[in-house]
């Protein structure tokens, strides 16, 4: 078998290896506020800068709108956004955080220093980890 087609040899597998293991981790504490991890994403990115539009959040996360609408649709239900089109253009989903939204930053602030502490890894380590991770996406898109 050629060296180059071993699974100890790809570098995908570490990868995907160690995102399943990280939003595993995340799991625990985000069902204590009732949000599965790419709700999270979304809040994450909202709590940044509220009122967006679908397709801004989607640059943001990388995701399309077939991916979003589900995930914003469901965040809605929870009374978390509120989803509301655009009088200029139909086409346009305006995205902003209700009360109960905002509230939920104060909840989810603890999140961040909950996972670290769940990793036996340095805190350099996350951010050298974080810095490579960054320029490798920079230079494959």
């Amino acid at each position: 078998m050629s060296e180059q087609l071993k699974l100890a040899n790809q570098v995908c597998f570490p990868i995907y290896s160690l995102a399943k293991e990280i939003v595993s981790r995340y799991r625990p504490f985000l069902e204590e506020l009732d949000l599965t991890y790419p709700q999270y994403l979304v809040l994450l990115v909202l709590w940044e800068q509220d009122h967006l539009t679908v397709s801004q959040i989607g640059e943001h996360l990388n995701l399309d709108s077939g991916t979003l609408t589900p995930l914003l649709k469901r965040l809605e239900q929870k009374n978390i956004i509120s989803r509301r089109r655009s009088s200029e253009d139909e086409r346009i989903v305006n995205i902003t955080l209700t009360e109960e939204g905002l509230k939920l930053k104060e909840k989810a602030a603890s999140v961040p220093q909950k996972l670290s502490s769940s990793m036996k890894v340095s805190k350099e380590e996350l951010i050298e980890l974080k810095r490579i991770i960054e320029n490798l996406l920079l230079n494959i898109k």
